[in-house]
């Protein structure tokens, strides 16, 4: 069976690995975001890159990246946290470095991909999947085609209002929301590093604590359910590594039922299969699907 290297570009890692085209994980790892400039970010993926081309024949690279990504071309308008890949083309950019074929994805529609083909949302026609971390992103299915919008937007959950101020998700219901919160709650440095499984861990000890992630949760799930409400698919995923995190799920849909009008337009709301994998396994299988139809994979 053919291999790929992956790449999950994130804005504070780079993910990874060495994949089978059956979505199959054979090895993985990971690096800070070289974020201060270009020739370092390229510099970093072309070494590893390197390391796994001098132990393993593979077909190519399969990236998924934040921000607004034409999947035909390479070119990133805005690539989220990672500003050096701003109005770039990163396909471009590493093919002229190495004998590979490069694909590129949006990570959020690389996570609807890995769902639908080998996840949760297998069978599925209708389905959201969103994505929760440094910001709020994700894919949309309808009538079983991905739907990327016409300029490449679509699935950009985070940019919704959901609340009578003007801050839109990204700024208060993603993970990194939740560790600022935590840090002004604590009188922390902003500088100091804080995981969201530090402060789930210190909700069950401490009431304040459990109040700021339970405020957290409800306005995360009004976004979800103006996404059902908009779209009424089968099921909404929810993914990003804060979703390990036990019971968290259901935590959310204990949320949804309080809200008067969810009875109304309820649906499943269920965790992601592939959880920090998915960027991966979704690139590797966008890579695929575009290389059958060109018949050269």
């Amino acid at each position: 069976m053919r291999k790929l290297i992956a790449f999950d570009i994130g804005g504070t890692k780079v993910k990874h690995g060495l994949l089978l085209e059956d979505g199959s994980i054979l090895s993985k790892g990971s690096y800070d975001t070289p974020s201060s400039s270009l020739e370092l970010f390229l510099d970093k993926m072309v070494d590893t890159i390197q390391t796994y081309l001098d132990n393993h024949d593979v077909m190519g690279v399969a990236i998924s990246l934040p921000g607004f990504i034409n999947p035909y071309t390479g070119y990133s308008e805005q690539a989220g946290a990672i500003s050096v890949l701003n109005d770039q083309n990163l396909k471009r950019l590493l093919e002229a470095r190495i004998s590979l074929p490069v694909e590129i994805e949006n990570d959020g529609n690389c996570a609807a991909i890995a769902e639908k083909m080998s996840g949760n949302a297998k069978g599925c026609k209708d389905f959201i999947c969103m994505t929760v971390g440094t910001g709020i992103g994700g894919g949309i299915y309808i009538n079983g085609r991905l739907l990327r919008g016409h300029s490449f937007r679509g699935g950009e959950f985070g940019f919704m209002i959901t609340q009578s101020s003007e801050d839109p998700m990204h700024n208060n219901a993603s993970t990194t929301a939740l560790i600022r919160s935590y840090k002004k709650l604590k009188g922390i440095n902003e500088n100091e590093k804080v995981d969201g499984e530090t402060i789930f861990l210190k909700a069950e000890h401490d009431y304040s604590v459990r109040r700021l992630v339970d405020d957290w949760i409800k306005k995360l799930s009004y976004g979800i359910f103006n996404l059902a409400a908009t779209l009424n698919p089968q099921k909404i995923l929810i993914g990003g590594g804060v979703f390990t995190q036990q019971g968290l799920i259901n935590k959310i849909n204990n949320q949804l039922d309080q809200l008067y009008w969810w009875k109304e337009i309820k649906i499943p709301v269920e965790g992601c299969k592939h959880d920090n994998d998915a960027g991966m396994i979704g690139a590797m299988y966008n890579f695929k699907q575009k290389h059958r139809r060109r018949r050269t994979f």
